[in-house]
């Protein structure tokens, strides 16, 4: 495999989960009894621009599925942080009535719906008709379609060119990031700004998060990596923030290269972090491995000492982390009986390879579980809060990443 931005020889591997179905694949009762497929999930690193990429197995149309069940809209602490993004970047970017702004995966309107209220003209762009059918509910025009270089052409002679392009967590998810980013490019209003938030793959290995790797993310990146992939595509960053979202996240602020806005001293400044903390070496990726071990192995002997006393473990978030790691760990409905989560579109459904039923989070109150597992740690304080009641009968919470915690 060659890597899929500049085509060098991909010859080391970063981690290795052996073999997962796709983490977003929920099933339904009649799919427990037919096969299910499983891609192998290896990460490999390029030595060259030091992309983190998925070796090539699943194909996009076969993870994003028609009735695709992730839901942002889920997620409160999701909503407060698009709300405040929206207000940020129409004061910061001057954005009114006259402005266009498309979102690529725009998922169910979570975000755009700001726009629409403040008065300001959008467009959304979701491949998957789920997601995209609960944005156009809220009133928010769309485009239901994969977004690449031939789109952002298209956009651009219809004189559909943005003011701002947000894209959230949508990045990492392209199979071919080369074409995506040409299509900013294409998309994008002489003077535009475009903003991307992804997971910084610098967090992902310091914090060991190693489950938030799975087939539906193709890359995970760096403030250098995107730097190089941007100017490839005759973009240039002018800023860089680091967000806490998603255990720990970018948001990078990209223009024309020939755009006259200075760059912040934020960019130098996370160029320089990463170098220090060697992302242009082998070394933290090559080191990698042993580490994620070390985490499956606490919680396979966390839940097996549990069962062995007669203690009841319970889940809490169907998030795809959460199947990466209860697949890496062979963990199954004995060891974990079920998983509450707040989306009604997962309830009623089974975790895709260890078949383990989703439930209301009700089921909580009433199994009484004395710990319940967070398997989307990135939110755990919200899922607390939420769930405070389980003190009651002297329950406890779980966290297995970076290492396992019970409070």
């Amino acid at each position: 495999m060659k890597c899929r931005h500049c085509g060098t020889p991909l010859n080391h591997t970063f981690l290795d989960l052996g073999f997962a179905p796709p983490s977003n694949a929920y099933l339904t009762q009649a799919d427990l009894s037919k096969p299910e497929k499983y891609y192998p999930l290896k990460i490999k690193v390029c030595d060259h621009c030091w992309l983190v990429q998925t070796e090539d197995y699943a194909q996009a149309d076969e993870l994003f599925s028609p009735d695709y069940a992730y839901f942002s809209s889920t997620s409160s602490s999701w909503l407060a942080h698009a709300k405040a993004y929206a207000e940020q970047m129409t004061q910061r970017l001057g954005l009114n009535g006259n402005s266009m702004v498309i979102e690529v995966a725009s998922n169910d309107g979570y975000l755009l719906k700001n726009f629409v209220a403040a008065g300001i003209p959008c467009l959304g762009i979701e491949p998957t008709a789920s997601t995209a059918t609960a944005a156009e509910k809220l009133g928010i025009p769309l485009l239901q379609a994969f977004f690449g270089e031939a789109l952002g052409k298209t956009l651009a002679a219809e004189g559909k060119q943005a003011d701002l392009i947000a894209g959230n967590n949508v990045y990492a998810h392209v199979p071919d990031i080369n074409d995506f980013t040409r299509g900013l490019k294409a998309a994008l209003k002489p003077g535009g700004t475009i903003t991307l938030e992804f997971p910084h793959v610098m967090r992902l290995i310091e914090h060991t998060q190693f489950d938030t790797v799975y087939h539906e993310h193709f890359s995970y990146l760096s403030l250098y990596t995107v730097s190089r992939i941007f100017q490839t595509a005759g973009l240039r960053i002018w800023d860089v923030e680091e967000l806490p979202t998603h255990g720990g996240s970018l948001r990078i602020y990209g223009c024309h290269q020939a755009d006259l806005r200075p760059s912040t001293d934020a960019v130098e400044v996370l160029l320089q972090r990463e170098a220090e903390a060697g992302l242009q070496t082998l070394s933290p990726y090559t080191s990698f491995q042993a580490r994620a071990n070390k985490v499956k192995d606490d919680l396979l002997d966390f839940l097996i000492r549990q069962k062995r006393t007669g203690k009841k473990v319970v889940a809490y978030g169907a998030a795809a982390k959460g199947n990466t790691l209860l697949n890496y760990a062979g963990v199954k409905p004995d060891l974990l009986p079920f998983v509450c989560d707040a989306a009604g579109a997962k309830q009623g459904k089974y975790m895709p390879g260890s078949h383990i039923p989703i439930m209301a989070p009700q089921a909580i109150q009433q199994a009484k579980p004395d710990f319940v597992l967070i398997l989307p740690w990135n939110i755990a304080d919200e899922v607390m809060k939420q769930n405070t009641f389980i003190r009651e009968w002297g329950g406890k919470f779980v966290t297995s990443i970076p290492e396992l915690v019970i409070q």
